[in-house]
C-alpha cells in the first residue's frame, strides 16, 4: 500500500488554511468571540481559551514525547505562539484546529532537534494507551500479551511507539490515543484521508513487528 502525499508549500500556522474541527461541547462563551476580544487586548479571554484547550494540547505532547517535562514546556511554548501569532489569525479555520496545528509542528520540530531518546518512567506513560487499537489487537483473542503485566505491556508499547517515524508516530497518537477521526486529523496534517489510513496501516504493522518476540 503505497503512501500517496498531498504536497504543499510550507507555512506557517497562522496562513495555513484549514477547515474546522469540532471543538465538542463548550461552556460559556464560543471560541470566535474569545478570539475576537483577545485580538482587541482582553487577556482575560485568552487565558478562557487556554484553561479551555490545555489539556488536549498536553495530551497530544505528552503522549508524543513520552515526557512530563517536555510535554509542559511545550505546552506552554504553544500557547505563546499562538498569543503572538493571534493578530493574524483571520478565522478561516477553527481556533481549535489552527491551535493543533501549531502543537503538531512544535513537537515535530523539537523531537526532531533531540538527537536522542529519553527513557521512559512508568508513571509518565499516559492512561490512554490502554484503550489504543493497537493495545486491544495485541492482548484480545487469546493473544500471549495477554499474559504480561500491564506494566511491561506500556513499557514496550512506548518503545515502539517511539521508534516510529515522526508522520506514522504523529497520526498514531491522534487517532488510536487521542480518538480524532481521520478526515480531521487530514485537515490538521496537510494530507489526504488516504495517506492518513496509509500511515495508521503501516505504524501498527510496524508496531506489531517490533513486538512480535512476546507473542511467540
Amino acid at each position: 500500500m503505497a503512501e500517496k502525499e498531498n504536497k504543499k508549500p510550507d507555512v506557517s500556522p497562522d496562513e495555513e488554511v484549514l477547515e474546522s474541527l469540532p471543538d465538542g461541547e463548550q461552556e460559556g462563551e464560543p471560541d470566535d468571540e474569545l478570539v475576537l476580544k483577545a485580538q482587541r487586548g482582553d487577556v482575560h479571554a485568552f487565558d478562557q481559551l487556554v484553561e479551555r484547550y490545555h489539556g488536549k494540547i498536553y495530551g497530544l505532547t505528552y503522549n508524543m514525547t513520552s515526557n512530563r517535562e517536555d510535554a509542559e514546556d511545550l505546552t506552554q511554548e504553544v500557547f505563546i505562539k499562538a498569543f503572538e501569532a493571534l493578530p493574524r489569525f483571520r478565522g478561516k479555520s477553527s481556533f481549535y484546529t489552527w491551535l493543533y496545528r501549531i502543537a503538531v509542528n512544535k513537537t515535530i520540530n523539537y523531537r526532531k532537534k533531540r538527537n536522542r531518546k529519553r527513557a521512559l518512567s512508568l508513571d509518565q506513560f499516559d492512561q490512554e494507551i490502554k484503550t489504543d487499537e493497537v493495545y486491544h489487537a495485541l492482548t484480545t483473542k487469546g493473544s500471549p500479551l495477554r499474559n504480561m503485566s500491564l506494566t511491561e505491556l506500556q513499557i514496550k508499547l512506548n518503545e515502539a511507539l517511539q521508534n516510529l517515524s515522526e508522520k506514522h508516530r504523529t497520526v498514531v497518537v491522534m487517532h488510536d490515543m487521542q480518538g480524532i477521526p481521520h478526515e480531521e486529523i487530514a485537515k490538521v496534517v496537510g494530507a489526504s484521508v488516504g495517506t492518513v489510513r496509509s500511515r495508521l496501516f503501516y505504524a501498527r504493522r510496524q508496531m506489531q513487528a517490533e513486538l512480535a518476540e512476546f507473542v511467540k
